[in-house]
């Protein structure tokens, strides 16, 4: 079992709340028993080949996508059903209780994190845990305080594994 949950420094932090250490296989049951998730994928995803294959690895377990910045460009034609918008909009549609979400089948409950800019996500996230009762679940490679649950800064090599037991555990 990769341990994800060392090494969670944070440098700054924005509200009362800061993200719990999460391991990759408490992660993958949680999405499971989500009963309306959503993976929010970041353009960080296109710097490695291995990213995008789990990335839609995940996708293919049964969450649905929404493709952020132009990382749209590596999951358009993987036959996924990812749609695109833009981070900051879906943070803020995320709030609104009566919206229909990217499919028109209502809100979601439980929204994962994977390849974004750490300075950029976290203050999306920080709008999220601030102004929702929304769980949210970064399994980025830096970790995220403002996320409900997160993991924690890791090594390349790691991160990929860390990745691998997640996939499993969905």
């Amino acid at each position: 079992m990769v341990d994800t949950t060392k090494n969670t420094q944070i440098y700054a932090t924005w509200g009362r709340n800061v993200a719990k250490p999460v391991n990759p296989n408490v992660a993958g049951k949680l999405i499971t028993k989500a009963k309306r998730p959503l993976m929010v994928v970041g353009s960080e995803i296109l710097k490695d080949e291995k990213l995008v294959e789990k990335t839609i690895a995940i996708a293919r377990k049964g969450v649905p996508v929404a493709a952020t910045g132009h990382s749209i460009t590596a999951l358009v034609d993987k036959d996924i059903g990812a749609k695109y918008i833009n981070v900051h909009s879906l943070g803020h549609f995320l709030g609104d209780k009566n919206w229909g979400g990217l499919d028109g089948q209502g809100s979601y409950d439980t929204i994962l994190f994977i390849g974004h800019k750490k300075y950029y996500l976290n203050q999306v996230l920080a709008g999220i845990k601030n102004f929702t009762d929304l769980k949210t679940i970064a399994i980025e490679r830096n970790f995220m305080q403002n996320a409900t649950l997160s993991f924690g800064n890791l090594k390349p090599e790691v991160y990929l594994e860390a990745l691998d037991e997640f996939i499993d555990n969905l």
